[in-house]
């Protein structure tokens, strides 16, 4: 396995990690980076750095972002956001993977991308529900902020700088176990 394949493998895991915070937001990032020629894609995805998937995306991620402000639909974004980040997170693997075959890519793509994009958008949706629950909602702004600007350092990082992007992936895991164990009801012993 070359570098170039590490690397890219690094970057669509970044960068479905991004998509679990928000779905088109990393795949704007994408098509930025391969119309600037920062990163190239595969021949069969060459069409996200087009300039109509730059425009495109630019409009979704825009709509998706300022809608994640407006009561009520944020919480119902986050209802169809799981299977659109896993097929998203899936897709940037996909065409950012190189040299490898096409089961392995596939393989990867959904495992690691469309895995990694549904355990995050999972647990964002999660703090989400508990944010409008516990503060009727007047918190829900504070945490769309949160979500979108990690998405998109993530984004950036995943481009720029992709053994940086794994490492903060890593970290993400992490925090969501500490969370999930610290939520999980504790089993009391029988006697």
């Amino acid at each position: 396995m070359t570098t170039e394949t590490v690397l890219s493998i690094f970057l669509g895991i970044g960068l479905a990690a991004s998509v679990g915070f928000r779905v088109f937001l990393p795949l704007f990032a994408l098509s930025l980076a391969a119309y600037f020629d920062v990163w190239e894609l595969n021949e069969s995805w060459a069409w996200i750095g087009s300039t109509v998937a730059v425009i495109t995306l630019g409009v979704a991620t825009l709509v998706e972002v300022v809608a994640y402000y407006i009561p009520l639909i944020d919480n119902a974004l986050d209802t169809i956001a799981i299977p659109l980040a896993t097929i998203a997170g899936t897709a940037v693997m996909v065409s950012t993977v190189a040299d490898l075959s096409p089961v392995v890519t596939w393989a990867l793509a959904i495992i690691a991308g469309g895995g990694t994009a549904a355990a995050i958008k999972s647990t964002t949706s999660t703090t989400r529900l508990g944010s409008t629950v516990s503060t009727a909602g007047i918190a829900n702004p504070l945490v769309s902020t949160i979500e979108t600007g990690t998405s998109v350092v993530m984004s950036i990082v995943s481009i720029f700088l992709p053994i940086l992007a794994i490492v903060l992936v890593l970290f993400l895991f992490y925090l969501i176990f500490k969370v999930y164990k610290k939520l999980k009801p504790k089993r009391e012993k029988s006697t």
